[in-house]
């Protein structure tokens, strides 16, 4: 279950924040709750007020971390794990002429 939402939000901030920021994966953690015997969905959301958050965050810090929390469910929402994992995201230094 872990190995289906591992990248996502690593994957998702890197194509949003764009070339100027690095972003990798810091952490997780899972809470298994009941074994995923059927079909499980997750949801990810990085909206643009989250973008700008982290920009506003990373523009007064050297470095932030930012954790997001994924559900596993099934089609009747019964949650069957709890990812949440932890990203860190840094500005690159400006390159030099």
């Amino acid at each position: 279950m872990y190995g289906a939402v591992d990248p996502i939000y690593m994957l998702m901030l890197i194509r949003r924040l764009g070339p100027n920021y690095t972003v990798w994966d810091k952490g997780a953690t899972v809470r298994f709750r009941r074994p995923g015997r059927t079909t499980l969905f997750a949801h990810f959301v990085v909206d643009d007020d989250e973008i700008r958050r982290i920009k506003t965050l990373v523009a007064h810090q050297e470095k932030i971390e930012r954790t997001y929390r994924i559900d596993l469910v099934d089609r009747e929402g019964e949650v069957h794990a709890t990812v949440e994992k932890v990203i860190s995201i840094r500005s690159k230094p400006a390159s030099g002429s």
